[in-house]
C-alpha cells in the first residue's frame, strides 16, 4: 500500500481546505448519509456549483463536459476528505457520483448533452430508484415493471430507500423491461423526471426522527424512449458500472471516524480500555481505506476491498456512537434536543443511525458472503 503525500498534493490540499472553510453551505447537524432541511437544500445547489467550476469535482469527466486533462486521480480522494473533516455538506443525491458516469459511458449524446451541464450546475438534483421492498441487496430481484407503448415505456412499481427522493428533479431508475429473462438479464436503466404524473414520493420517517429516506410508488409512469440509458436489458452492466465510479467515499469514512473519536475524547474521563481499542479501530480502519486507495490508483481492486472496508467503518462507527452514550452515564438516556442532552443530542442521534451504516449500502451479513464467496472463492451458501 502506498498513498503518496506529494508537495504538490499538500499543496492542493491546503487549497481545497480553505475553498471550503469560505464557500461551505454549514455544518451538518448530524451525522451520516442524511437529507438536508429544505432551506439548506439552495445553498447545497450553489456549493456544489462551486465545486465544479473550481475543478475540485468532475475532474475525471471528459473535457468537452468540463473535465481537466492530466488531472490527478488522488485529488477526488482529497476533497473527500476535506469536505468530511469540515463537517459540511458535499454535493447530495446520485447525480455526481452515479447519475453522472452512467451517462459518460453509456449515455447517448443528446443525454450527455442535457444532463451533465445540469449535474454540473447542481440545476438537477438526481435520486437513486434502485432499491425495492423486496430487492435490496438482492437487487437484481427487483420486480419494477417497465411496457413499452410507442415512444413511451410505462412503469410501474415500487421504490424505497431513496435518499433525498423528496428533493430530487430528476432520478437515476432500474426498472424490468423482460420478465421472462433470468433476474439480472432484463433490467434496463432510465431517466426519470421525478415531476411526471404518477410519480408519488412518500418521505419516511425514521427512528432518529428525521426523515432522509423515501419509498416512490410508480403509477404507469410514462418515460420516453429517449431517456433509456445504454442498450435495452442492460441495465445491470450500467448500473454496476456506475457504481464502481462512486469510490470517494472510501476516503471520507475513516476521516468521519477521526473527527468523531476527538469528540468521543472530549467528552471527559473514559475507560481506556474501551477508548484505546476503540482508537485502534479507527487505526485500522483508516489504514484499511488507505490501502483500498491504493488499489484504485494501481487498478488492483478485488471484490474483497469496498466490502470489507465498509464492514469495519459499520462497526467501528457503531462501537463509537454506544460509547459516546455510555460515557454521559444517565444522560446517555436524554433525547435528541433534551436540554439535559449532551451536544443538543448529538450521540443520542449517531448511536441511532449507527445501525443503519450496517444494513445500508450492503447488509454487513450479506457483505460477509461477498468478501467469501467472490475473493476467496469459498463454496456458495446453500440456496
Amino acid at each position: 500500500m502506498r498513498i503518496d503525500t506529494a508537495e504538490r498534493l499538500d499543496r492542493f490540499r491546503a487549497e481545497v481546505r480553505a475553498f471550503i472553510a469560505e464557500y461551505n453551505p454549514g455544518p451538518k447537524r448530524h451525522t451520516g448519509v442524511r437529507a438536508p432541511e429544505p432551506e439548506l437544500v439552495e445553498p447545497i445547489r450553489g456549493f456544489t456549483r462551486a465545486l465544479f467550476d473550481a475543478g475540485y469535482l468532475g475532474a475525471d469527466w471528459p473535457e468537452r463536459y468540463g473535465g481537466r486533462a492530466g488531472h490527478d486521480p488522488r485529488e477526488a480522494f482529497v476533497v473527500a476528505e476535506e469536505i468530511a473533516r469540515a463537517g459540511t455538506w458535499g454535493p447530495i443525491g446520485a447525480g455526481p457520483p452515479l447519475a453522472a458516469p452512467a451517462l459518460i459511458t453509456f449515455g447517448t449524446p443528446e443525454q450527455r448533452a442535457h444532463y451533465l451541464p445540469r449535474i454540473r450546475s447542481a440545476e438537477h438534483i438526481w435520486c437513486q430508484l434502485f432499491s425495492e421492498p423486496g430487492a435490496g441487496s438482492d437487487l437484481a430481484g427487483l420486480s419494477t415493471r417497465a411496457v413499452r407503448d410507442g415512444d413511451h415505456w410505462r412503469v410501474s412499481g415500487q421504490k424505497v430507500w431513496t435518499t433525498n427522493g423528496h428533493h430530487a428533479d430528476v432520478g437515476y431508475l432500474l426498472a424490468r423491461t423482460d420478465p421472462d429473462a433470468p433476474k439480472h438479464a432484463g433490467i434496463s436503466a432510465f431517466i426519470l423526471d421525478m415531476s411526471t404524473p404518477g410519480v408519488d414520493v412518500r418521505p419516511l420517517r425514521e427512528i432518529t426522527g428525521t426523515s432522509d429516506f423515501n419509498e416512490v410508488f410508480l403509477d404507469d409512469v410514462h418515460i420516453p424512449a429517449a431517456n433509456l440509458i445504454g442498450r435495452l436489458h442492460d441495465g445491470w452492466r450500467v448500473a454496476n458500472s456506475s457504481l464502481l465510479h462512486e469510490r470517494s467515499g472510501v476516503a471520507a469514512g475513516s476521516v468521519e471516524l477521526v473527527r468523531h473519536l476527538d469528540d468521543l475524547l472530549a467528552l471527559g474521563p473514559t475507560d481506556p480500555a474501551t477508548t484505546g481499542r476503540i482508537a485502534t479501530a479507527v487505526l485500522v480502519s483508516d489504514a484499511m481505506s488507505k490501502a483500498v486507495q491504493s488499489h484504485i490508483l494501481a487498478g488492483t481492486e478485488d471484490a474483497a476491498d469496498a466490502a470489507a472496508v465498509k464492514i469495519f467503518f459499520s462497526e467501528t462507527n457503531l462501537a463509537l456512537a454506544e460509547a459516546g452514550l455510555a460515557l454521559q452515564g444517565p444522560g446517555g438516556l436524554a433525547a435528541e434536543g433534551d436540554p439535559e442532552a449532551t451536544a443538543d443530542g448529538w450521540w443520542q442521534d449517531a448511536f441511532l443511525y449507527a445501525r443503519a451504516y450496517t444494513i445500508a449500502g450492503g447488509a454487513t451479513e450479506v457483505l460477509k458472503n461477498v468478501i467469501a464467496e467472490r475473493a476467496l472463492r469459498m463454496p456458495r451458501e446453500p440456496r
